[in-house]
C-alpha cells in the first residue's frame, strides 16, 4: 500500500509571497520509493495523498525585527512608531541591532522629513540629536498589538478552524502540495500534513506526517529607486501608475545581471541569510524588482537556460513582453546545458516589434582567429585560452510608439539592442579586450547597412579605464594602455586595429557629463567616480566593489532624458554585501530612458 517515508522543507524560514514547496517521499505498493505526487485525480491502486496547510494562530502576540526578520522584536523606535509608513521598519530585536543599524535608519527619518511638513521637524531634530535615535521599551501591552503591516485580502482557500489546547488555533489555508504565505501569515508559524487517504471514502490512512516552519517573515522591501532626469532639473522624475515616466517619443532600458542559482553559492555569499540566497526567494524577489521597473527593453544576463524557459519567459509574458534567448556555449562548462546561463531580451509588444536576432558565439570567432593567425603548434595553447563560452544577443526592433509624431519620410524607427556578459577571469585582460572588439565589429557591419541607433548592454567584468572601456567609449585603445602588456597570443596586434567607429557613450556618464545641479540631486553626482564619470559600483560584494555593468548608446542617434538612481550607502546597511535580503544579486540594475535624435528619421 501507498505510504509516507518522510517529508522537509528546503528552508524552514517562510517568506511572504515565496511559494513552498515540500519535499516528499513516499513508498509506492511495489516497494519503490519515489517523490512523485499521488493526487486524488489520478490515485495509485486506491489510495492518493491529501495535503493541508495550517496557519498555527496563538494568543500570545509576536513581532518580527525589521533587520533580522528571523528574530522577535523587543524594542521600536519611536519616531518611525508615529509614522504609519515607517512602523514596519520600527522594529528591532536588541540595542545593538538599533545601534547597528542607525546609519541606514537614519536616512528613514530623512526621507520621512522631507516628505512631510515641516511640523515633522521639531520630531526628527530631537530623535536625530542623541545620535542614535530613540528606543521604545519592551514590546508588551497595547506596543506589541501595533501591525506591522498591511494584512491584504483573506486568503482564497475556505477556512477551517480546529482548536487546539494550550492557546493555539489550527486555521487551514490550504488544501495542495504547495503553499505560498500571505501577509495574514506574518508572525505565525505554518504546519503542513500530508497523509494518505482512501479514495474511495476519503478517509484517512495511518497518521499524518507533518512538519513546523519557523515564524512567517515579510519579504524584505528596499527603498524604491527613482528615476533622475538629467536636464538639469531640480527634483526626481515622477512615476505614473505604471511606476515608469511616459514621455513621448522616449523609451527606458534595463540592464540587469541577476545572478544566476549556480552561482549563487553559501560559500561564495555567506553573510547572506540562507533563505535569502536560494532560488525560491531571489527568484520572486528578482521578477518584483524587473516587473516594478516597467523598462520598455530589458537585458539580462546569467539567466539559466531552465529558469528562462520555465520562469522568465512565462512570468515577463504575462506583464506584456515577448522574450529572445542566447544560452552560453558549453565546449568550458560541464554538467547539464539546462543549468547553463546565457543572456536574456525582453521587450514590451506594445512598444516594439522583432525584427532581426544575431547571435554572437565568441567560441567560433575563436576558432576562425586561431585559424587564420595561430601557427599550428600553438593552435591548442591559443584555443584553451580563447574559448570561454561567453556570448552576446543582438537584437533589432522597430518602435512603433503611438505617441510619436508621425514620420513624414515613412521610414521605420529601428533601434539595435546588444546584451553581452564578457569574461570574468580578470587575468585574461586580453581575452577580455578581444571579445569586446569582436563584438564592436559585428555591430559596426550592422551600423552599416542601416541609420539606426545602438545600445550596447550587460556585464563587461571590466572597471571603467581599462583597455575594453576605453575602447568603447574612446573608439580607441592608446598603445601604452598596461592591459595591452597581456597579449600571449599577439592577438592585439598591431595596436592601430583596436578601432571601431561607433560614437559610444556611457548611460550613467551623463550624471557629470550634463552638469547635473539642483537640490537633491547633487547627492547623485557623489555616486560617481569623477575620474572616469562611471558609478562607484554596480557590483557589492564582501571581496569586490567596483563598476562592471554599463549601458553604452550612440550618442548621434539617442539622447539620455533620465536615469535610475544608483545605490550608495544610503541604499545598503552599512553591514550589508550584495545579494541580500532586499538585493538578490550581487549587481545592482541599471536604467536609463532615451529619446531618439532627429538623425535617426534619415532613411
Amino acid at each position: 500500500m501507498l505510504s509516507v517515508i518522510r517529508v522537509h522543507l528546503p528552508s524552514e524560514i517562510p517568506i511572504v509571497g515565496c511559494e513552498l514547496t515540500p519535499y516528499v517521499l513516499v513508498r509506492r505498493p511495489d516497494k519503490n520509493s519515489t517523490t512523485d505526487d499521488v493526487p486524488e485525480s489520478a490515485p495509485l491502486e486506491g489510495y492518493f495523498l491529501r495535503y493541508r496547510w495550517y496557519r498555527v494562530q496563538s494568543d500570545k502576540k509576536v513581532t518580527i525585527c525589521s533587520v533580522h526578520p528571523t528574530e522577535q522584536a523587543t524594542l521600536q523606535c519611536v519616531f518611525c512608531s508615529k509614522r504609519r509608513s515607517l512602523v514596519p521598519k520600527s522594529y528591532h530585536c536588541s540595542p545593538k541591532c538599533f545601534t547597528d543599524a542607525w546609519q541606514h535608519h537614519r536616512t528613514l527619518h530623512e526621507r520621512a522629513a522631507a516628505e512631510n511638513n515641516a511640523n515633522e521637524d521639531d520630531d526628527l531634530n530631537r530623535n536625530n540629536s542623541a545620535g542614535s535615535g530613540s528606543l521604545a521599551g519592551s514590546l508588551s501591552g497595547s506596543m506589541s498589538n501595533l501591525s506591522i503591516a498591511n494584512n491584504g485580502p483573506a486568503p482564497f482557500y475556505p477556512s477551517n478552524i480546529t482548536q487546539k489546547n494550550g492557546g493555539e488555533t489550527l486555521v487551514e489555508v490550504g488544501g495542495c502540495k504547495t503553499y505560498t504565505p500571505t501577509a495574514d501569515d506574518i508572525s505565525h508559524v505554518l504546519k503542513f500534513e500530508c497523509v494518505v487517504a482512501n479514495a474511495e471514502t476519503k478517509q484517512i490512512v495511518g497518521h499524518p506526517s507533518t512538519i513546523l516552519t519557523s515564524r512567517v517573515i515579510p519579504a524584505p522591501s528596499p527603498s524604491p529607486r527613482k528615476l533622475i532626469p538629467v536636464n538639469g532639473a531640480d527634483g526626481m522624475g515622477h512615476l505614473d501608475q505604471d511606476a515608469r515616466i511616459q514621455s513621448a517619443g522616449s523609451f527606458t532600458v534595463l540592464s540587469y545581471n541577476i545572478l544566476s542559482d549556480t552561482s549563487a553559492s553559501s560559500d561564495l555569499y555567506s553573510y547572506c541569510p540562507p533563505w535569502a540566497l536560494s532560488w525560491p526567494y531571489r527568484r520572486q524577489n528578482l521578477l518584483r524588482e524587473i516587473v516594478g521597473y516597467r523598462a520598455d527593453v530589458v537585458c539580462l544576463q546569467e539567466v539559466q537556460s531552465d529558469h528562462f524557459h520555465e520562469i522568465f519567459a512565462p512570468e515577463l509574458d504575462k506583464h506584456g513582453y515577448q522574450a529572445l534567448y542566447k544560452r552560453k556555449t558549453n565546449e568550458v562548462l560541464s554538467g547539464s546545458t539546462s543549468a547553463i546561463d546565457g543572456c536574456a531580451t525582453f521587450f514590451r509588444r506594445d512598444r516594439f516589434s522583432h525584427v532581426k536576432k544575431y547571435d554572437v558565439e565568441f567560441n567560433k570567432a575563436a576558432q576562425s582567429l586561431t585559424d587564420a593567425l595561430i601557427p599550428q603548434a600553438q593552435k591548442r595553447t591559443a584555443l584553451n585560452r580563447l574559448v570561454k563560452d561567453n556570448i552576446a544577443l543582438i537584437v533589432v526592433l522597430e518602435a512603433k510608439f503611438g505617441n510619436q509624431p508621425t514620420d513624414p519620410s515613412g521610414k521605420r524607427q529601428l533601434i539595435c539592442v546588444a546584451n553581452t556578459h564578457v569574461n570574468v577571469q580578470q587575468d585574461l585582460k586580453d581575452v577580455k579586450l578581444w571579445q569586446v572588439h569582436t563584438l564592436l565589429k559585428g555591430l559596426e557591419k550592422i551600423a552599416a547597412s542601416a541609420d539606426i541607433p545602438m545600445l550596447v548592454c550587460g556585464d563587461f567584468n571590466t572597471l571603467p579605464g581599462s583597455a575594453p572601456h576605453t575602447l568603447l567609449v574612446m573608439g580607441k585603445v592608446d598603445p601604452m594602455h598596461p592591459d595591452l602588456a597581456v597579449d600571449p597570443l599577439n592577438i592585439l596586434r598591431p595596436h592601430t586595429k583596436l578601432t571601431h567607429q561607433l560614437p559610444l557613450v556611457s548611460a550613467y556618464s551623463s550624471f557629470v557629463r550634463k552638469g547635473i545641479m539642483g537640490l537633491g540631486l547633487e547627492r547623485h553626482r557623489r555616486r560617481i567616480d569623477l575620474n572616469t564619470n562611471e558609478p562607484l559600483f554596480t557590483n557589492c560584494t564582501r571581496d569586490f566593489i567596483g563598476t562592471h555593468d554599463y549601458i553604452f548608446y550612440t550618442a548621434d542617434t539617442l539622447m539620455v532624458e533620465s536615469l535610475l538612481e544608483l545605490l550608495d550607502e544610503d541604499g545598503l546597511r552599512k553591514d550589508t554585501a550584495l545579494p541580500s535580503p532586499e538585493w538578490s544579486s550581487n549587481h545592482i540594475a541599471l536604467l536609463a530612458e532615451f529619446r531618439c535624435t532627429p538623425r535617426t528619421r534619415r532613411g
